[in-house]
């Protein structure tokens, strides 16, 4: 409970206020399609072990995620609900739900993270199907049962719900997209990305078919229990929280699984702009610690590209990972290729001919074709980390490239517009490079900088070289580094 006065977003990062308001049992928007209300589900569908961890969560949405599980499911379905208290501060968040029918307590002894949390809770659970969850979610209806259906029907299936939101600010539950899965740049930090073309077309017209997915966000899945141990559970050295869902994902994908999420099962989850807690050493730390260990594992030589892109994670100890690249030989893994080349082609992968490649930022704006082509200016955009009309690369011929289009400087004059044309070798036009530490791109053959001064008005421009901050440019992967 928030006390007069304090501030209600302090201990949660959420308004706690505008959770304490609410029915432990409120009403939901029904977010599905419609012809997911009108699907029938097998009867014959196993029960499942709910595991939820938490670490000093509020009463209010810790409590709203257990009762909408235990409403908005079959009775039969729902084994059990195991709480893992990760050493609240008051051990009494959790004892007070453990006196609800179904909903068993487990409480640490000491701070041990989410992916030791969890790995307790799927030790205990004794039902064959293990469904992780959030501390501050709501079941929509009949959300089970679709997730449950495509782990009946193949074992090897990892599967997530459509995550809706609930807003932070006023607890307002809101539908998302059916048309996402996840993904990540090669920053590792994961991301939404829209189907592409083609995979809207592989559905056949289907709205609430199975999408496929590289990756899934980590909070919300199901599993089947036996298949969780066999693959390797969690990896038990990672720290609190982060990096998780990208080496299950990879780890999934590359031992012969797969990753759906089910348009037809929805779950809304609380989305925070930061962190409740702390992490020992840090955030930033423990992230790159975690993710530095799963693509060490996974990522065989593409691995580079996340050191390029986060060069200071190559300072961060991430351990001891024997026994992981162990599990991955004894599981016969593909290698990262297959995963780039089967899963998720849609990744850019640098060329070899690169040394920079990505969005080049400038503050929060980006380099962006603005969807012209040959002989068109280019201009700035907010950042979209989506790569099309802001994906460069920069070559070792000196090119600034978009697919087969260059940066050209037609007039080698200060204030020339900056255009794009067809990649010709050795046009001196197009021939560029990156100068005072990367931050700047100098045309060589006028000797000027490319500037975002008049952009909102004409485009792009050379002009004197300068302090000016028109003329800071960085590309998110700098591959001489």
């Amino acid at each position: 409970m928030v006390r007069s006065g304090q501030d209600p977003y302090a201990r949660n990062k959420f308004n706690q206020v505008e959770s304490d308001k609410l029915r432990m049992d409120r009403a939901i928007p029904d977010t599905r399609h419609d012809q997911c209300q009108r699907k029938q589900w097998r009867v014959d569908l196993p029960a499942t072990s709910v595991v939820i961890t938490f670490h000093n969560e509020a009463r209010s949405a810790l409590l709203r995620t257990v009762v909408s599980v235990l409403k908005k499911s079959p009775p039969h379905l729902i084994k059990e609900i195991i709480l893992v208290d990760d050493y609240s501060n008051d051990p009494e968040d959790g004892a007070l739900l453990g006196k609800i029918e179904k909903v068993r307590v487990l409480r640490n002894d000491r701070r041990e993270g989410l992916m030791r949390s969890r790995v307790r809770g799927a030790d205990a659970a004794q039902a064959k199907v293990l469904t992780f969850l959030d501390s501050h979610c709501e079941c929509n209806e009949h959300w089970l049962e679709p997730l449950l259906e495509r782990v009946a029907e193949d074992r090897t299936r990892v599967v997530s719900p459509i995550i809706d939101v609930i807003n932070m600010d006023n607890f307002q539950y809101v539908g998302a997209s059916a048309d996402l899965k996840g993904g990540f740049d090669w920053n590792l930090v994961f991301k939404w990305d829209y189907m592409t073309p083609e995979q809207r077309r592989s559905r056949q017209g289907n709205p609430v078919a199975p999408i496929k997915t590289p990756m899934i966000a980590g909070g919300l899945f199901v599993m089947d229990k036996l298949y969780f141990e066999e693959l390797g559970k969690y990896d038990m050295m990672m720290d609190v929280w982060g990096g998780e869902n990208l080496e299950i994902s990879f780890r999934v994908w590359q031992c012969g699984g797969s990753l759906e999420i089910v348009p037809c099962s929805r779950v809304g989850h609380v989305f925070r702009k930061q962190h409740p807690y702390t992490f020992p050493g840090g955030s930033g730390t423990v992230f790159a610690r975690n993710t530095r260990r799963a693509a060490e594992v996974w990522m065989d030589e593409y691995k580079n590209f996340y050191y390029a892109a986060v060069p200071s994670a190559r300072n961060v100890p991430y351990g001891n990972i024997q026994s992981r690249l162990e599990l991955r030989k004894k599981l016969s893994c593909k290698p990262f290729k297959w995963y780039l080349e089967n899963v998720y082609p849609e990744l850019r992968v640098p060329d070899h001919q690169d040394i920079a490649f990505g969005a080049l930022q400038q503050g929060t704006n980006c380099l962006d074709t603005l969807g012209h082509f040959a002989d068109g200016v280019v201009g700035v955009y907010e950042c979209h980390n989506a790569g099309g009309n802001q994906e460069w690369a920069l070559t070792k011929e000196k090119s600034v490239k978009h697919m087969d289009l260059c940066l050209t400087v037609v007039d080698r004059a200060p204030g020339s517009v900056v255009k794009l044309q067809g990649c010709r070798e050795n046009d001196t036009r197009q021939k560029w490079e990156q100068i005072e530490a990367n931050s700047k791109l100098r045309h060589v053959g006028s000797n000027l900088c490319l500037d975002s001064r008049a952009a909102k008005s004409g485009g792009l421009s050379v002009e004197v070289c300068g302090p000016a901050l028109s003329q800071q440019w960085k590309f998110t992967l700098n591959l001489q580094q």
